[in-house]
């Protein structure tokens, strides 16, 4: 299996004097600094489902592999048809042709033979008849005039031919891919392995689901959210559990995950304040860029490498974390387990809602589609409010420019489909 270089030490460095920085510029830079960082395996196609292909996939054969019936009809040589307006009169040659095996001998000329869906065709047959446009007449077939050269056949290699490039470097193999590649006999394929991915939460005001918590703590939703999204992105997740506010502690389970995963995703703990330890661990040990992403929900984002392992730093609120690790994430982990860049599905749909938005930030509202295809949000924008992300089925970007939606205004809405969910 082979592995690539980690990454250089400065992939998340901004240009020099960036404040503010606009989510598509961070976007760009993001995408700029990342390369593949997961091995390449080969593995059986059957086993290869979810797994992004790391080289092209090379069709063994054909698709149809040979001139085959796309009905069930009778066949003949389309320059034997009589001539004239009348209907036509074929006799019926001995025999039929089934997808089973192929017909023994060749079909003379001014004959016709019964052939079914899938059959290969015969020499001496190019066009079929569907049945239903024929009547048999003692041993005959009657039919009008008008049938085209080639009607209802398939070409050899129309759909893909041999040797042919079948699914891209970069993909991630779906049902669909397997059967497409199954079907030109391609048995083993080139895959990156899935990138493994740790993730840390932070924070003495945690505690787990099903744990008795204090009057000041609650339950932490981000490792559990961003856990399932990894899984539904194809990545084998590292479980770092949640770190103490105690910078050993934080030092401790961050040095498990440069050891052992790809990348991390940590929230929490990446600001400047004083129980900021994730912020503190990781300007020791690596190289850390805070990015304040005009962005909201969300802004900090903090960026670090730790010897040639890449952290995202996402907030600690869940609604925004949930944002960001769709937004920023998703695309940069894309890139490491070598899938490339993938920008999220967008469609502009009428707004059910009103706003005036002010200029500056890139606004993100949880959304979904009422029964007109209009676009509502969530009665709340409070980010505390995890409940929306639960109502919501995408979510609705609003530009950095001021802008006054009213009721019908156009819109551009991201379904979560389109990330993955």
């Amino acid at each position: 299996m082979s592995t690539p270089p980690p990454l250089k030490n400065d992939c998340f460095a901004l240009p020099p004097g960036v404040h503010w920085t606009p989510v598509d510029e961070a976007l760009a830079h993001l995408r700029n600094g990342l390369v593949p960082v997961a091995g390449v395996e080969q593995r059986a196609l059957g086993d290869a489902l979810g797994r992004v292909l790391a080289a092209p996939a090379l069709a063994a054969r054909a698709n149809p592999p040979y001139a085959n019936a796309a009905v069930d009809g009778y066949g003949f040589a389309h320059a034997s048809l009589p001539t004239g307006d009348g209907p036509c009169r074929l006799p019926l040659a001995t025999g039929r042709a089934a997808a089973g095996g192929p017909f023994p001998g060749s079909v003379p000329p001014g004959m016709a033979l019964r052939i079914l869906t899938g059959a290969m065709l015969p020499d001496g047959v190019d066009s079929i008849l569907l049945q239903e446009d024929v009547t048999l007449d003692d041993g005959h077939i009657v039919f009008h005039p008008g049938l085209k050269r080639g009607a209802n056949t398939r070409k050899a290699g129309e759909d893909v031919a041999a040797g042919a490039v079948a699914l891209s470097a970069g993909q991630r193999l779906r049902p669909q891919d397997i059967a497409l590649g199954a079907a030109l006999g391609i048995s083993e394929v080139q895959v990156f392995r899935p990138l493994r991915v740790a993730v840390l939460s932070t924070g003495d005001e945690l505690v787990e689901a099903g744990q008795v918590p204090a009057a000041h703590q609650m339950f932490d939703a981000n490792r559990p959210m961003l856990h399932s999204l990894l899984t539904l992105w194809g990545a084998e997740v590292i479980d770092l559990g949640r770190a103490a506010d105690t910078g050993h502690d934080v030092r401790q389970r961050l040095s498990r995950g440069v050891a052992e995963a790809d990348a991390i995703l940590t929230t929490g703990g990446a600001s400047a304040g004083d129980e900021d330890h994730v912020s503190a661990v990781l300007k020791r040990e690596g190289v850390l860029n805070t990015w304040r992403i005009a962005v909201k929900p969300g802004r900090p984002l903090a960026l670090a490498n730790w010897g040639g392992t890449p952290i995202f730093g996402l907030p600690g609120n869940p609604v925004a974390a949930f944002v960001c690790a769709l937004i920023f994430a998703r695309p940069a982990l894309s890139v490491l387990a070598g899938g490339g860049w993938i920008d999220p599905l967008a469609v502009t749909v009428p707004a059910a809602f009103a706003k005036s938005k002010k200029p500056g930030r890139r606004e993100y509202l949880r959304a979904r589609l009422d029964a007109e295809g209009r676009a509502e949000v969530f009665a709340s924008e409070g980010s505390g409010r995890i409940s929306g992300l639960s109502w919501a089925e995408g979510l609705v970007e609003l530009p950095d420019a001021a802008l006054d939606v009213a009721p019908g205004t156009p819109v551009r809405y991201l379904p979560f489909a389109g990330f993955g969910l």
